[in-house]
């Protein structure tokens, strides 16, 4: 026989009782472990390394022939960019993008497949990943419309980012002349409330994109409230993710091993911090109490119990009458076949 504290719960148990959103943190990490978050992040990381280089250049190389005539709108998009990435990446995208504006007309046909099969490549795992934390477990579409589907999606998404990079951008170039006309520009002032505005405009970029992503990118429509209130978690983190990512690339940079291979370890590490952490606020997503399942309830037990169906046949009251009015029928039918 077991001791009285034989089913007592846990300290974990008595926590997750106390603060729900310990518990959701649990869930969110049982979610992410039992979907294979880091297995689908390791895909994830594969293609957008893969991908990035020929995105990129694809998406300056159009950028600076619709761009060609506002340099300065287009260093600020150009700006945004780099902003989303740590700083030790910042000579990288530079080279990529410079590489894509000078060489624009020279991005042809190969260009193009090379960047549409990493960048189907990178849509197809990243949707593959969403749709295992919100466990969704549909057949999958044929392999041409799965393919039409996620450029579709990865279209979309390219709009999503462009739109936040615009405004992430176009906030920045406005503030700073605001600054100019109020005469605060230079100041500490008003560099502070760049920094702050700054800050504002790259959260609620991030916030779109991540509610584009959590809410669009799976293969099956999930809950867009449930979305948006994990995209506001996740844009938080990404933006303290990107400074830490900032500290530690900048204390390994003077490693030999860093000097051998340069910034590709670090894109490496980056992408797949940051495709962790975004398995991680959707599996987040999924388990919040306004997006989970209600399970149905079960239903009762089934009793079978023989039923015996009793059939009333006629009383003897009614048994002895009948049987008269039979004979008084038969005397009068012999009766009337003496007489004819």
């Amino acid at each position: 026989m077991g001791g009285p504290d034989e089913h007592a719960p846990t300290r974990l148990e008595v926590w997750r009782g106390r603060h729900p959103w310990l518990d959701h943190l649990v869930r969110a990490g049982v979610r992410y472990t039992e979907r294979h978050g880091d297995h689908y992040a390791a895909a994830i990381t594969y293609f957008s390394v893969l991908a990035v280089v020929p995105l990129l250049m694809i998406a300056f190389a159009v950028a600076g022939h619709v761009l060609f005539a506002d340099e300065q709108l287009l260093a600020q998009l150009r700006a945004g960019i780099a902003q989303t990435v740590p700083s030790t990446l910042v000579p990288l995208v530079n080279s990529i993008v410079d590489t894509a504006i000078e060489q624009g007309n020279a991005i042809g046909i190969i260009g193009l497949v090379i960047a549409l099969y990493a960048g189907l490549g990178w849509m197809t795992n990243l949707r593959e990943a969403l749709s295992a934390q919100w466990d969704q477990h549909g057949e999958p579409p044929p392999l041409v419309r799965r393919y039409g589907l996620d450029l579709l999606a990865m279209l979309g998404l390219g709009l999503a980012l462009a739109v936040s990079f615009a405004i992430a951008a176009g906030g920045t170039l406005l503030s700073d002349r605001v600054l100019e006309l109020l005469g605060l520009a230079g100041e500490p002032v008003g560099d502070a409330l760049v920094v702050v505005v700054g800050l504002a405009l790259t959260l609620v970029a991030n916030w779109l994109v991540l509610v584009w992503v959590l809410a669009r990118l799976p293969r099956q429509p999930v809950p867009v409230r449930g979305a948006a209130r994990a995209a506001v978690l996740g844009a938080g983190g990404l933006v303290v993710l990107q400074q830490v990512m900032t500290v530690y690339l900048g204390a390994v940079t003077s490693s030999p091993t860093w000097a051998a291979f340069g910034p590709i370890l670090g894109l490496l590490l980056f992408a797949n911090v940051v495709s962790r952490f975004l398995l991680l606020v959707t599996a987040w997503a999924a388990t919040a109490p306004e997006t989970e399942p209600v399970a149905a309830p079960e239903p009762a037990p089934v009793v079978v119990r023989p039923a015996v169906t009793v059939v009333r046949g006629p009383s003897a009251g009614a048994t002895a009458g009948l049987v008269g009015l039979g004979a008084v029928l038969g005397a009068v039918g012999g009766a009337l076949r003496r007489r004819r």
